[in-house]
């Protein structure tokens, strides 16, 4: 997935009401748009390198949206609604293994009267979680908060295997260099516990890193889930 403008470079002053970003562009303060419902656990300490994209839509109240941060000397993405079309961009060019043989590409899948899933590849369910939390060297993890939501899923995605569908949870990690990934089962335990259920009843879960630029941002590699028991 390409970005339609080179991203611009500043420095991170800090994020508050959830939404917005503070930041340092060519020497001048600007208010950013934040673009991730997430804890950012680990991401938001003041003078990180940050990159914005900008669009110059007069009906826009804030022309700059938070695509990556730096820390470590690594890139993370942190743009989810951005996590979708780095997928569909991988679907479209075969960049992921296990759906390289798939003629259909259905995105936002209703699946029932409350629940939508990111993609239905033939019979394939495809839901993507975006990974932006390392606390380890080379490690990626998920969730970076409680995830009722994601919860909910594990559960609708266990009942799909009944209706005949074949369900997959994408660990979408965003985090330059990344090696290994696993589930941040500190932070929510329940969630982990439901990981490993859904697991035994036949939900597959894979983990793909990314390659980060201030051009593009693409699926580069297949990752070992870790720590699973």
């Amino acid at each position: 997935m390409k970005f339609t403008s080179t991203l611009i470079k500043g420095k991170l002053i800090k994020r508050y009401k959830r939404f917005f970003t503070d930041l340092k562009l060519n020497n001048q303060s600007v208010t950013a748009h934040c673009p991730n419902t997430g804890s950012m656990m680990g991401l938001l300490e003041k003078d990180n390198d940050v990159w914005v994209s900008k669009n110059d839509d007069p009906s826009r109240k804030l022309k700059f949206t938070l695509e990556m941060i730096k820390v470590n000397k690594s890139l993370v993405g942190v743009n989810t609604h951005r996590a979708n079309r780095i997928v569909e961009h991988a679907l479209e060019n075969k960049l992921i293994a296990e759906f390289k043989d798939v003629k259909t590409i259905k995105r936002e899948f209703k699946y029932s009267k409350d629940t939508r899933f990111d993609f239905l590849c033939d019979k394939k369910i495809i839901e993507v979680k975006n990974v932006t939390l390392t606390r380890e060297n080379k490690i990626g993890e998920f969730p970076d908060a409680i995830t009722s939501r994601g919860l909910k899923h594990l559960i609708q995605l266990i009942s799909s295997i009944k209706k005949g569908f074949k369900p997959y949870v994408l660990f979408l990690t965003q985090i330059q260099g990344i090696e290994y990934f696993r589930i941040a089962k500190d932070i929510d335990y329940e969630y982990y516990q439901n990981y490993l259920k859904a697991k035994k009843a036949g939900v597959n879960f894979l983990a793909y890193r990314c390659y980060l630029s201030s051009k593009e941002i693409k699926i580069e590699k297949k990752i070992k889930i870790i720590n699973e028991k």
